[in-house]
């Protein structure tokens, strides 16, 4: 099984598309996941630079955190996901959907995600995060019930901050997950946050053994199946997640250093050949 490691967009807007690609490019990651424009000529000239360079791409969707009505939810998802599926991606990640919404509502988002992957023909993953339909495991494993085939992308971390706690209670409902995974976010949350500041540092240790017991279990689940390619993408992000001093506002650490270490981290521990 090939392992793919994506860098993250995020924390890297301030940067034009050849400085950013060139960066990812000499830090060694295998792939670009981000939110594309909506404006067709700037998407495409993402696309084409990144396929120039030999990139693969996940394309990501996010922006429907801006919108708490339901039917503007209904409506930017499904042009955001066009938008996004346009693009010819691996697949798309999404934000879907709200905690604050009826299970019929983010039902209703889900199915009109699953018929724009038929439509398309790109595969949609939707996200593990706070404030979303999958915001806590109570609220997800209905949905999961119900829907065999649904596919997640597991950042794990959300669910540290949601539960306050490393999840150590709830094996036996993260079992019921793994199945469902098609795409890791590897970023180390704790029990009061969904970023620790530098994973490697002595007082994260258990935090870290934690995410990396999840990873692993993910991906011996992926072997088991025979699935031939497994991605991550690092995603450690910039202030606010960064935490930072007060008054200055410095930040404590370097989120894209972070994400090129974790990276680092796991070619080593689970990378078996390379594309």
């Amino acid at each position: 099984m090939s392992i793919l490691i994506f860098a993250p967009h995020w924390g890297s807007a301030h940067l034009s598309r050849d400085s950013f690609i060139a960066r990812v490019q000499e830090a060694g990651f295998d792939g670009v996941e981000m939110s594309l424009p909506l404006d067709t000529n700037e998407r495409d000239a993402w696309t084409r630079a990144i396929a120039d360079a030999g990139l693969h791409l996940i394309a990501q969707q996010w922006e429907t955190v801006f919108h708490s009505d339901f039917v503007a939810h209904r409506q930017a998802l499904a042009d955001l996901l066009r938008n996004a599926c346009a693009a010819k991606p691996l697949f798309v990640n999404t934000h879907t959907g709200k905690d604050f919404y009826s299970h019929a509502q983010n039902s209703e988002l889900l199915d009109l995600a699953d018929a724009i992957a038929a439509e398309t023909g790109i595969a949609i993953v939707h996200e593990i995060h706070r404030s979303r339909f999958s915001g806590h495991p109570m609220l997800l494993l209905p949905y999961l019930e119900q829907r065999p085939q649904l596919a997640l992308n597991a950042d794990l971390s959300h669910w540290c901050c949601a539960c306050e706690s490393l999840l150590e209670d709830q094996a036996h409902i993260l079992q019921k997950v793994y199945p469902h995974v098609q795409h890791i976010h590897a970023r180390v949350g704790h029990s009061q946050g969904p970023q620790v500041n530098d994973f490697r540092a002595p007082e994260h240790a258990a935090a870290l053994q934690q995410h990396l017991s999840w990873w692993d279990a993910i991906i011996n689940q992926q072997r088991a199946s025979g699935k031939k390619q497994i991605t991550l993408t690092p995603e450690f992000g910039p202030s606010p997640y960064t935490q930072t001093l007060p008054y200055t506002n410095q930040m404590v650490s370097d989120a894209w250093e972070l994400n090129v270490a974790m990276m680092q981290l796991l070619r080593a521990r689970y990378q078996k050949e390379k594309l």
